[in-house]
């Protein structure tokens, strides 16, 4: 389902705005940097979905844009059988930060989508986003322009926050294969909440009112269909699930409200919200959180990264310039679909087999798997219960602070480098303060984990046919 929650920087006491959130799938996690690049003319690139997937469809060629931006993304291997690998977003050279979010639709809707549809899906334009657009408005314009053009491939329906340093948008894709879709400008005193992602009334007698856009039919279709008589038009109410804002999404956006009023938001805020046992569990595949500002050049962006949800993991800086990640925290074959029938070993790709080598290298699987060791850990946390909380969560906030300072210092120097020409020596700082800290706070979690099962099993052996313990949660 994932989650995101985005802050206006007239909440937040550093003067910028932020983007936090998490992606919701049972499959394996893997952070990526993607270079940026150049295509020939008359490239083109596959999206969609095709027949294996649960709301089934075919997969077609668009064009390629000429050049693509660099970007730091978390890919996925699966969910409801839309081709791997998958992305909720990130953050790209421009600044722009993406997060993607279930959203559903009216049961009539779903019903209708065909079963032939075609069109981007809803990675492809969490991807697409990333890899053109400029701004939150641009990436609003990117997608609508191309579902005008080719479709959407709906799993049931989806939402995109995209933010920069002014403003972001909340922007549903509804399924029915119409090509319906609406958009909300989120600005400096907002503070909103995805999950589901949301838009509730749309001023649509006001057809160019600056904060929302929406599909050419989103109002024709529903009047054709028996749904809005006219009236206020709520979106969700409409299109949507009718349940408007979820409890969870009411707890955390007055939390995070109150929290503005007192002290203002900071970077100790955002890691709360996204790591809150309340909200965070085994569902969550990793943590992100982007300060929304401008860094001093492209290199230097950079997105907080925790493997697993927060609960169970600390965040370090990834910066776009650095390069490269680090080997356990790219593709392992714990949790990646399609490993259960392939194999590390050459014999079989010899003799004339199919899809029998690891889609993983050897090199990668031969490291730790970061996602793997968050897991476990995770699930001691549950099993001790809540009162292992404090002590974890503290010692992960301590950890945290630290590097919040020390990350600010390496950006001062990296950007020293960087204005000297020394680019190659930039991406090494970056590469070995980030590669560093990523490897500090795995060996944090294994440690943390020893400890704990230490402590558990210290009477003895568990049970092994308990049912799953966890901490309470909103959703």
């Amino acid at each position: 389902m994932s989650y995101a929650i985005y802050i206006g920087r007239n909440h937040s006491r550093d003067g910028h705005a932020w983007l936090a959130g998490y992606g919701d799938e049972p499959s394996s996690h893997w952070l990526e940097i993607i270079p940026a690049a150049d295509h020939a003319p008359g490239s083109t690139i596959e999206v969609g979905v095709g027949p294996e997937a649960d709301m089934p469809g075919h997969r077609r060629q668009i064009p390629q844009a000429t050049r693509t931006a660099a970007h730091i993304r978390v890919s996925y291997s699966y969910y409801l059988g839309v081709p791997a690998p998958i992305t909720n977003g990130g953050l790209n050279e421009h600044g722009l930060a993406v997060r993607d979010v279930w959203s559903t639709s009216r049961a009539e809707l779903i019903a209708m989508t065909p079963g032939d549809q075609t069109g981007p899906n809803y990675s492809d334009l969490a991807r697409i986003a990333l890899d053109r657009a400029r701004s939150a408005r641009e990436a609003v314009e990117i997608c609508a322009d191309l579902i005008g053009a080719y479709g959407d491939s709906s799993y049931g329906g989806n939402s995109h926050l995209f933010a920069d340093e002014t403003e972001a948008w909340v922007m549903i894709q509804f399924a029915g294969g119409q090509g319906l879709w609406v958009a909300e400008r989120l600005g400096p005193d907002s503070i909103r909440a995805s999950r589901p992602g949301y838009v509730l009334d749309v001023p649509v007698e006001e057809p160019d009112h600056p904060d929302f856009r929406y599909s050419a039919n989103f109002v024709s279709f529903a009047r054709d269909q028996g749904w809005y008589a006219g009236g206020v038009f709520d979106a969700n109410a409409i299109y949507g699930d009718g349940k408007s804002r979820w409890d969870g999404v009411r707890w955390i956006e007055g939390e995070m409200a109150r929290r503005a009023a007192d002290t203002g938001i900071g970077f100790d805020d955002m890691i709360w919200a996204i790591r809150t046992e309340r909200l965070t569990g085994d569902t969550a595949g990793y943590g992100q959180v982007v300060a929304l500002r401008d860094p001093g050049g492209p290199a230097l962006r950079m997105l907080w990264h925790a493997p697993v949800g927060a609960v169970a993991a600390p965040f370090a800086p990834v910066f776009l310039g650095q390069g490269e990640v680090p080997a356990e925290f790219g593709p392992h074959r714990y949790l990646t679909t399609g490993e259960s029938h392939r194999f590390m070993d050459m014999r079989k790709v010899l003799a004339g087999g199919g899809d029998v080598l690891s889609v993983v290298s050897q090199v990668g699987e031969s490291s730790r798997s970061a996602v793997a060791e968050g897991k476990r850990l995770l699930n001691l946390m549950h099993l001790a219960g809540p009162e292992c909380l404090a002590r974890i969560h503290g010692a992960f906030t301590r950890r945290e602070r630290r590097l919040a300072g020390l990350a600010i210092r390496m950006e001062g120097a990296a950007r020293v480098l960087l204005d000297q020409g020394e680019t190659a020596a930039m991406s090494e700082l970056l590469s070995h303060l980030s590669g560093s800290e990523l490897r500090e706070g795995l060996r944090m979690v294994m440690a943390l984990a020893d400890g704990l099962e230490a402590e558990l099993t210290a009477g003895g052996p568990l049970p092994l046919d308990q049912q799953p313990k966890g901490f309470e949660q909103i959703w």
